[in-house]
């Protein structure tokens, strides 16, 4: 595959692609997109648009089924205990705050909508708060990515030399941040 039908495969697919990444995960491939914004492959404006759609839907569902299936749901998920019992005591904590923010904390942002849910928040107050989370995730991870990609041009110059292989380096990144993400190292039994 040469760098035209790589350029053309993105520019064809990199709407759904981050409509898919944000409903279920979100700020690599949303980095990744401001990024190639930036290139001129996608348009910033649309980039965010597409993120705040697929992380607010993805969280709004998450949140109703955690509503639904409640802490039995969060029980049966024994690599999640120690995630969910973070977010049931910021919830309690500092609730307005968690609901608008959790996208941006790292370890917990996947398991926090199950937990919200399960709380018995009430749905409009969690759908406002995540309305207005979404939107503020949304744009200033977008504008990262771009940010990342006007501060790459002024350090190489010409990025366009360099932008498929910036590409795979922030592809790698995110992998291997999803991956530890998602597993969790086993403690040895004393």
């Amino acid at each position: 595959m040469d760098f035209h039908d790589l350029q053309q495969l993105v520019i064809d697919y990199g709407y759904l692609a981050l409509f898919i990444g944000t409903y279920l995960e979100g700020e690599t491939i949303l980095v990744i997109a401001g990024f190639l914004a930036h290139g001129g492959y996608l348009e910033l404006e649309w980039v965010m648009l597409t993120a705040f759609l697929g992380t607010f839907a993805g969280d709004q569902t998450f949140f109703y089924l955690g509503r639904w299936k409640g802490i039995a749901f969060l029980e049966k998920r024994p690599l999640w205990h120690s995630k969910t019992d973070k977010v049931f005591d910021l919830l309690h904590k500092h609730q307005i705050p968690v609901i608008l923010g959790f996208r941006f904390l790292y370890g917990v942002r996947n398991v926090t909508p199950f937990v919200i849910g399960a709380s018995k928040i009430h749905p409009l107050k969690f759908f406002l708060l995540n309305f207005l989370g979404a939107g503020i995730w949304a744009i200033a991870v977008a504008y990262l990515g771009y940010t990342f990609g006007e501060f790459a041009e002024s350090i190489m110059g010409q990025v366009k030399k360099y932008e498929m292989y910036i590409l795979g380096v922030l592809v790698a990144i995110g992998v291997a941040l999803f991956w530890r993400s998602t597993h969790k190292p086993e403690t040895p039994e004393e």
